[in-house]
């Protein structure tokens, strides 16, 4: 006899679910654009992009002269540490030679039959106590009593020289730790703003002022066609002939790209360009805008002459160079190289006359 199977009921619930489900990743996927993200990026109008990426120069410009001032104070504590292992290494060498000196005495004394009382200074548990002794002042010759005691201020010498040593090198340490941090807050700023332009087609970057990959742009741009001579005019109003010779060099780098950390001859940063136009002028100035603004004599606006420094920004993070109607020469930032632009481009803080 065959057996009857009753039909198995569909359940209702389990419709249900997968419906849901369906529905589920259906609006998923209408709101990622089937792109894997949770939430789609809003388009942003080049604009918008243009303030964004600009706002990111500056934090990352900010954090280049933190750059800047941690290198040059990890280059001079590397210079301090070096200049004190040398003074240990000469007075070691000195010390050396006078400990084998003394060694020869001390041999030849215990051959004859006992020590000088200086050599006993010298390999006393207790020197301090042996010369309270006023037999030993009595008895001791004066040229071997000189050479112990030299002896002894050449190894206190030396212990200085290795204290000094060690602060200089946790000083070191503590600047390349602290470059590693800048260096990480540059580079990390600058990747957000390429992300942001490469959205942009290229007549787009170009209409918000992005001129990279261009040759030489900035010579061929309205605010560099002066071209690569300093004008007659600027020369003459120059407060001097150094200040005309920063100028004159700051005009013949116009195009070179902008570089952070760079100080030429064929890539800047802002401070840097500074630098070395007057470094060719034979003026030594300091490697970060925050101390260059103390490098000479604060002006102001309406007393500008060509060759003063022009500074911008509320934490002085930007400087220029002034060239006279209303214009400086300044590297702006990795969207565009060194270039001549109005002091109105950014919010002017402050200027200095450094010679």
């Amino acid at each position: 006899m065959a057996a009857h199977r009753k039909p198995r009921r569909r359940s209702a619930s389990g419709n249900t679910a997968r419906t849901a489900a369906t529905i589920a990743l259906a609006g998923a996927a209408t709101a990622t654009g089937f792109d894997g993200t949770g939430h789609a990026e809003p388009e942003l109008t080049p604009g918008q992009v243009k303030a964004k990426v600009d706002e990111l120069y500056q934090e990352a410009e900010v954090a280049t002269e933190k750059y800047n001032g941690a290198k040059e104070q990890a280059e001079a504590a590397g210079r301090r540490l070096k200049d004190l292992q040398d003074q240990a290494a000469r007075k070691e060498e000195r010390l050396n030679s006078a400990r084998e000196a003394l060694g020869s005495v001390a041999a030849a004394q215990y051959r004859a039959g006992g020590l000088d009382p200086a050599l006993q200074l010298a390999l006393s548990d207790d020197p301090d106590r042996y010369l309270d002794n006023a037999e030993f002042v009595e008895r001791a010759g004066n040229r071997q009593r000189a050479d112990v005691a030299r002896v002894r201020r050449q190894l206190r010498e030396i212990e200085q020289l290795r204290g000094a040593a060690h602060i200089e090198l946790t000083s070191l340490k503590s600047r390349q730790t602290e470059l590693r941090g800048h260096k990480k807050t540059i580079t990390g700023k600058l990747g957000s703003a390429r992300q942001l332009l490469s959205r942009l087609t290229a007549q787009e970057r170009a209409r918000i002022g992005d001129t990279r990959g261009t040759d030489r742009a900035s010579r061929s741009s309205t605010g560099a066609r002066d071209g690569l001579t300093v004008p007659g005019s600027v020369s003459a109003q120059a407060p001097n002939s150094r200040a005309a010779a920063a100028v004159s060099y700051a005009y013949r780098k116009l195009g070179s790209p902008y570089v952070w950390g760079a100080t030429g001859p064929n890539a800047f940063d802002c401070s840097g360009l500074v630098q070395a136009a007057y470094r060719s002028a034979g003026v030594s100035l300091p490697r970060t805008t925050y101390s260059q603004i103390d490098a000479g004599r604060r002006v102001s606006r309406s007393e500008l002459l060509p060759g003063d420094l022009v500074f911008f920004y509320a934490g002085i993070s930007h400087v220029g160079i002034y060239v006279g109607d209303g214009r400086m020469i300044h590297a702006p930032s990795p969207s565009a190289p060194v270039r001549v632009a109005p002091l109105d481009e950014m919010p002017f803080t402050g200027a200095t006359r450094v010679v």
